[in-house]
């Protein structure tokens, strides 16, 4: 689908926006779709990545160091993304995106997401522990920390795109206590 104008869904600036919508075949993952909303008035950005495939739930992790960090990574919208080892777990909720970038650009992601949390943080210690995660996010950058990156997803739609990465296939046990980000409504449910 080629791009086209639409009104900015913020701030409702006529054809203010440009929306982009493509597919694209990613080596040793299958198709997905790429959409893209940027108005060009307020500065509105959204973007997000679905896969066009159906695959198993599974499990990829990846001991990250400084030679791995270009390493591509793909995080469906449904996907739980995880550094155990400094405590940090982004999980999906209703409004999350999937995304295509590397593992560096996931680190930045967290890195950004401490700095937002930071300024809301008002005690001592949740201040000093997202200024430690914060430190520890720096470190792996630099390839002085090595830990382990988890990317849980459901769907099985995501992806660490090296050769030392792990995939593993997620028990029924392990999917119960997965958020999908989804909501889900049981007409079969008893009152």
């Amino acid at each position: 689908m080629p791009e086209m104008r639409i009104d900015c869904p913020v701030c409702h600036k006529k054809n203010s926006a440009v929306s982009d919508t493509k597919t694209v075949k990613i080596p040793y993952f299958g198709e997905v779709m790429e959409s893209s909303i940027i108005c060009e008035a307020c500065g509105f950005k959204h973007s997000d990545v679905m896969s066009l495939e159906q695959h198993d739930p599974a499990r990829h992790s990846l001991k990250i160091n400084k030679d791995n960090l270009s390493s591509r990574v793909i995080r469906s919208q449904s996907a739980t993304v995880s550094i155990p080892e400094i405590g940090i777990k982004v999980e999906p909720g209703p409004k999350s995106q999937g995304y295509v970038s590397n593992v560096e650009g996931v680190i930045v992601r967290f890195k950004d997401a401490t700095q937002r949390a930071l300024t809301l943080f008002d005690d001592e210690e949740s201040q000093s522990n997202g200024k430690k995660v914060f430190n520890e996010l720096d470190k792996i950058l630099n390839g002085d920390l090595e830990v382990t990156l988890i990317i849980d997803d459901p769907f099985g739609q995501s992806k660490i795109m090296d050769l030392k990465s792990v995939e593993t296939h997620l028990s029924e046990e392990e999917l119960k206590h997965l958020k999908t980000g989804f909501t889900i409504i049981d007409n079969d449910s008893e009152e």
